[in-house]
């Protein structure tokens, strides 16, 4: 199951409410930060694996990634289930 979330607030909702094995999070979230979501989403429990996404290369954010607790980042370029596979050591 899929859901869509332009808020922390739906995030958390959406999260709580289907349990997904894998959360795509966008860096850019208009007014809100992907870093905070991913933060937020981490502390609830919710979510398994966390993947920050972006249209921006890995290099631009390489330090605010590593000071979230995701399993890794995609550029939007290459998302793919394939990649979300490597992401999360399932190749």
């Amino acid at each position: 199951m899929a859901g869509v979330a332009g808020s922390r607030t739906a995030a958390a909702q959406r999260v709580a409410a289907l349990r997904p094995d894998v959360v795509l999070i966008d860096i850019r979230l208009g007014a809100e930060s992907g870093f905070d979501v991913a933060r937020d989403l981490a502390a609830s429990g919710h979510a398994t694996w966390l993947i920050m996404i972006s249209s921006h290369a890995e290099v631009d954010y390489a330090d605010l990634i590593a000071e979230v607790p995701v399993a890794g980042f995609l550029p939007k370029t290459e998302l793919s289930a394939v990649a979300i596979r490597r992401v999360l050591g399932m190749n």
